[in-house]
């Protein structure tokens, strides 16, 4: 992995947290943002941005599921895996339903970290949004460029029509030069 991947866990579990830092950080050279909490989890996404959310479902105050809405609503390009020890067929739908790129049951094995982290980082992994983000950066980009373009254009042709008589100049300059040095060499 060429690039350091940012990785937010939200779970109250302390021990959780430490599994994910030890299993990603260590070895695949992830950079992983532990939180106790949704709040913090949503004030960590406001202040920085993360390649993946890792969330558990319980948790005191916001769930998991509806933490899951809040990041696909604002960043639906970012894959959001579920992680609980609840995992019932209705947790699951309502996961589902909110978005997650996958629901995976605890205990979770230091493989099942390392293979969950790498299927949520590809690209078909959020299908429907991955190409969304690309193609808002693209678009904003060229209308930068092409306004940009617009109001440089004036100063552009000024320097062409005040460096074109210089740059003429120099090189005819340039050509007498060595037109003269090449007669005196004769003599």
């Amino acid at each position: 992995m060429s690039a350091l991947r940012k990785v937010l866990v939200v779970d109250d579990d302390a021990v959780v947290g430490k599994s994910f830092n030890r299993v990603l950080s260590e070895k695949n050279g992830y950079i992983v943002t532990t939180v106790e909490n949704a709040h913090e989890a949503l004030k960590q996404i406001r202040e920085q941005s993360f390649d993946v959310v890792f969330t558990d479902i319980k948790m005191p105050g916001m769930d998991g599921v509806e933490l899951a809405e809040k990041v696909r609503a604002s960043q639906p390009w970012t894959p959001v895996v579920i992680i609980t020890g609840y995992g019932t067929t209705d947790n699951e739908v309502r996961a589902k339903a909110a978005g997650v790129t996958e629901f995976m049951r605890k205990p979770l094995s230091p493989e099942m970290i390392e293979e969950s982290a790498a299927h949520a980082l590809t690209p078909a992994a959020v299908p429907e949004m991955a190409a969304a983000p690309v193609e808002q950066v693209q678009a904003k980009e060229s209308r930068v460029k092409n306004i940009a373009l617009f109001l440089a254009a004036p100063f552009i042709g000024l320097a062409y029509a005040v460096m074109l008589p210089v740059v003429g100049m120099v090189m005819l300059a340039k050509l007498g030069t060595q037109a003269f040095k090449a007669r005196n060499q004769k003599k």
